[in-house]
């Protein structure tokens, strides 16, 4: 199912909670083999059951519907801690985007959504959140909870992000990896939604940085988010145009097909390295297109958390 026709002409801030729930009923219902196939209605209640674990809470009539194993929830079970964290630097604000909606998303746009999406799982399911933003500064902390008050005040932040405008001259990704790092204590699944484009490229540094957010048996997943068909394709027509870097306020003007295949190998080179280094320190690595839906980054989710958990 595709949320975005769904509701094309909604209103992405207006209510993101909301908004979020329907993106993440949407991608339950669209899907043909889940755990949660057949009762999306009941599975906030439900776990999947573990061999080993004791039978004592197995959902026997659940068993006869599904013909899989659940055992029942309560409501002081947080079996998972998860730690968002979102990379609201300027060059997140690409593409330039007047009026955001669902189908007319940018970058920072769709980090917000997704975070919002998963949060909305993490609250059905009783687990606690944190999160952390940076852009040229560490802008906001909030360790890992799971009250109802908590999650207003994440959504809270989360608008705030997405009506603002970023205008930092610079990015030290590294940096406040590594704080973030030192701030998450209690074995944690940690999502990272970045476009990894930084002014400071040292590229050792902020492998390190990825390898220390390992620290202390953390699962770390990073969303790689990019406008495939400009940042990968440069797919640009091919027209006299001003290139302009949205953080150092640098220019160039050029053809686009004079510079389209070395610029496209340089950034493919980049991509590999990136996906090359998270493979050696067991980092899940995901690209994602912000002109897709959220299905890539639900499902992703869906798999982590029971290889987690």
């Amino acid at each position: 199912m595709d949320i975005r026709s769904e509701l094309h002409k909604a209103q992405l801030f207006q209510n993101l909670e909301l908004l979020a729930n329907q993106i993440v009923e949407g991608f339950i219902s669209g899907i043909h083999k889940s755990p949660f196939h057949g009762f999306s209605a009941e599975f906030a209640e439900h776990k999947i059951y573990n061999a080993g674990e004791s039978t004592k809470h197995i959902d026997w009539k659940l068993y006869a519907k599904t013909d899989r194993l659940y055992t029942k929830r309560y409501e002081d079970e947080t079996n998972l801690r998860c730690h968002m964290i979102l990379d609201n630097s300027a060059s997140m604000y690409y593409p330039e985007v007047k009026n955001l909606s669902i189908d007319n998303l940018n970058k920072i746009g769709f980090g917000v959504l997704s975070i919002a999406a998963l949060m909305q799982v993490l609250k059905k399911q009783r687990d606690a959140v944190g999160l952390s933003i940076y852009s040229d500064t560490y802008n906001f902390y909030a360790s890992e909870k799971n009250s109802e008050r908590h999650f207003q005040m994440l959504y809270s932040k989360l608008n705030e992000v997405s009506e603002a405008k970023n205008t930092s001259q610079t990015t030290k990704t590294y940096t406040f990896l590594h704080q973030i790092a030192e701030k998450i204590h209690r074995r944690s699944l940690i999502f990272l939604f970045s476009d990894m484009f930084q002014t400071e490229t040292e590229e050792a540094q902020l492998f390190e940085a990825l390898r220390h957010l390992k620290y202390n048996k953390h699962a770390v997943v990073l969303f790689h988010l990019l406008d495939e068909k400009h940042e990968l394709g440069f797919e640009f027509e091919n027209t006299p145009k001003r290139y302009v870097d949205v953080e150092t306020g640098e220019h160039i003007d050029l053809y686009a097909d004079n510079i389209k295949k070395a610029y496209s190998k340089k950034v493919k080179e980049y991509q590999e390295s990136l996906q090359l280094k998270c493979a050696q320190y067991r980092i899940k690595y995901v690209g994602v297109d912000v002109r897709q839906n959220f299905s890539q980054v639900l499902n992703t989710f869906m798999i982590e958390r029971q290889k987690f958990v």
